[in-house]
């Protein structure tokens, strides 16, 4: 199999609910301390629902998805011979503890470098609440293969 047919492959959306602890975790250990991301009555005072969801945060959420090492699977390569390459986010509405969100997840793109030992595959994820976009949330991995494709 082509590495490229796997571009277009879908992967098993999930729900999740956006939880106060593991965010104040999040945003604390980024160093993002704004009292709107720890304090239920900051955020209320500053006309949020809830605490306010740190802008990368939505990242570790997706990778709390089911089987998030799929694509690496298909393709043959082991987590060993991947390294995250970068990411990317693209925001249509703040996010706050308490949210149910809908994450969409595609494989978008894999390109191949160095005569086929690099390869760089690009998943995309769609986050939605209530059916209405939240954020696209696009990551690349750049994977090392031992013999040229």
């Amino acid at each position: 199999m082509p590495r490229q047919s796997i571009v277009g492959e879908r992967l098993p959306g999930f729900d999740v609910v956006v939880e106060r602890g593991p965010l104040r975790f999040f945003a604390r250990t980024i160093g993002d301390l704004r009292p709107v991301c720890h304090d239920v009555a900051a955020a209320r005072g500053a006309g949020h629902p809830d605490l306010l969801v740190p802008p990368t945060y939505l990242f570790s959420l997706e990778m709390g998805r089911p089987d998030p090492y799929h694509a690496l699977g298909v393709l043959g390569a082991g987590l060993s011979s991947a390294l995250h390459a970068g990411e990317t986010f693209t925001y249509h509405r703040p996010c706050f503890a308490g949210d149910r969100l809908h994450f969409d997840l595609g494989i978008t793109g894999y390109t191949e470098k160095r005569e086929g030992r690099l390869g760089l595959l690009e998943r995309t994820a769609s986050v939605t609440r209530d059916g209405e976009p939240v954020a696209e949330l696009v990551n690349v991995l750049a994977i090392r293969w031992d013999t040229a494709a």
